[in-house]
C-alpha cells in the first residue's frame, strides 16, 4: 500500500497550502487525461516540501482557491521539470498563474545536457529510476491504482535535489540570469483560444491546395463532431495521417474510397458515409469561395543575406561547442534569420530585434553584430 497522502477534502487543502508556504521551494506537477477524452483536464496535483510528499484530486474538489496564494507568491520558488503544459493547464481549468517559476528542464539545457528528461536526470545524477509505462494513463479513472500514486509521487519527490544540483551548476557557469529570464517569461503562457478555420491548426495544411483545405476543413468539424460526442481525443477517431490520406484521393464513391492506400478498411468502414459526406461537401464549395491559408509575405532572395547567415550559422557552431550547449538552445534559426536580415550595427540596433532574449543580447551581441557586419 501508499503511504502517499491524497487530499479530497477542501479544509485538508488548506491546511496543506499553509505548510507548503512556510518553505522556500516546493516542487509541483501534475497529470492529466488528454489522451483519453475530447475536453482535456487536470486530474492530479503533486507536491513535494523538503518535508513531505503529497497529491492533491482537484476531481474531489470544489476549487484549488487555497492553493492561490502559494502559486502566486513570486518570493516561494516553484520547480517544475517542463512545465509549459502545466502551467497553461493550470490557468486555463483553475484561473491559476505560477509566479517564482524555476524549470529544472530549462536549467538542464543551460547546463549543456545533452538528455533533458527528468528520467534520465535522475537516473544519471542519484540512480534513481523512474518507471514512465503510466506515462499516457487515464488519470481520470478513481481510485487510482497504487501503482500510479506511486508514479506521481515519484515526479516531485526528487525534484529539489535536482534543481539544487542545477543551481549550482549555473552558478558557476555565471548563467543564472538566463534561467530567470526564460522562467519569468514562461510564466506568461496560456492555451491558444484557437479562432478561425479548424485547418490553420492542422500541420500541413499549408502544403495543400485551396479545394484541398476545403475538404480537410469538413473532415475536421465532422471528426470533431464525433470526438465530442463519444468524448475520446479527435485522433482516436481518424488519425492526421489517414486524413491526408483521404484529402489526397478526395474519393467520390465507396469504390474509391475502400481504395485509399493507407487508411485501414476497418475505420472507412466504420465512416463510410461520414468520409464520402465530406469530402463531397468540400468539393461542393464554389471556386470563389475555396479557403487560403495565410502565409506571410514572400521576400526576395538576398544572396548577401544568405551569405551573412551561413557566417553566423559557423560561429553558432564553434561558441555553442565552446560553450558546451545546444546550438538551437543558445542562438535559434528565427534570431540568426533576424540578424542575417537586418544586419546590426550597435548594441542599440539589437533592440529591434523583439523577441531576442537580454541575456543573449548581453552574452553574443558583440559577436552577432561582428559576424553579421562581416
Amino acid at each position: 500500500m501508499n503511504n502517499v497522502p491524497m487530499i479530497t477534502e477542501q479544509s485538508d487543502l488548506s491546511a496543506l497550502a499553509a505548510r507548503l508556504q512556510q518553505h522556500e521551494r516546493v516542487a509541483v506537477d501534475l497529470e492529466a487525461d488528454s489522451m483519453h477524452h475530447y475536453t482535456d483536464k487536470v486530474c492530479l496535483l503533486q507536491f513535494s516540501s523538503p518535508e513531505e510528499t503529497c497529491l492533491v484530486d482537484p476531481l474531489a474538489l470544489p476549487d484549488l482557491e487555497p492553493l492561490r496564494s502559494l502559486f502566486e507568491n513570486p518570493t516561494i520558488e516553484k520547480l517544475f521539470h517542463a512545465g509549459d503544459y502545466d502551467l497553461r493547464s493550470l490557468r486555463r481549468d483553475f484561473n491559476l498563474q505560477v509566479r517564482g517559476l524555476v524549470d529544472t528542464m530549462l536549467a538542464a539545457q543551460f547546463c549543456g545536457e545533452a538528455r533533458i528528461g527528468l528520467a534520465d536526470l535522475l537516473n544519471k545524477y542519484f540512480s534513481v529510476e523512474l518507471d514512465k509505462k503510466f506515462q499516457r494513463a487515464d488519470w481520470s479513472i478513481r481510485p487510482l491504482p497504487d501503482g500510479m500514486v506511486h508514479y506521481a509521487a515519484e515526479d516531485t519527490r526528487h525534484l529539489h535535489r535536482l534543481a539544487e544540483l542545477l543551481r549550482d551548476r549555473l552558478a558557476n557557469l555565471g548563467r543564472m540570469s538566463w534561467l530567470e529570464e526564460e522562467c519569468a517569461l514562461l510564466e506568461e503562457v496560456s492555451f491558444d483560444q484557437g479562432s478561425g478555420p479548424m485547418f490553420l491548426r492542422f500541420k500541413g495544411a499549408g502544403r495543400l491546395g485551396r479545394r484541398q483545405l476545403a475538404i480537410l476543413e469538413e473532415l475536421l468539424r465532422w471528426r470533431d463532431r464525433e470526438a465530442q460526442r463519444r468524448d475520446v481525443p479527435p485522433f482516436k477517431i481518424f488519425g492526421n495521417k489517414h486524413l491526408l490520406e483521404v484529402i489526397q484521393v478526395a474519393p467520390a464513391t465507396k469504390r474509391a474510397l475502400f481504395a485509399v492506400p493507407g487508411v485501414p478498411s476497418k475505420l472507412v468502414q466504420r465512416y463510410t458515409a461520414q468520409l464520402l459526406d465530406c469530402v463531397a461537401k468540400g468539393e461542393g464549395v464554389p471556386e470563389g469561395e475555396l479557403p487560403v491559408f495565410p502565409r506571410g509575405e514572400r521576400r526576395r532572395k538576398d544572396p548577401e543575406e544568405a551569405v551573412r547567415m551561413e557566417r553566423l550559422k559557423r560561429w553558432r557552431v564553434k561558441k555553442a561547442e565552446e560553450l558546451q550547449l545546444d546550438p538551437g538552445v543558445m542562438v535559434n534559426n528565427a534570431l540568426l534569420e533576424a540578424v542575417a536580415r537586418c544586419v546590426p550595427r550597435t548594441r542599440e540596433d539589437l533592440e529591434e530585434i523583439h523577441f531576442m532574449r537580454d541575456w543573449q543580447r548581453r552574452e553574443f551581441g558583440d559577436d552577432l553584430i561582428s559576424v553579421a557586419n562581416g
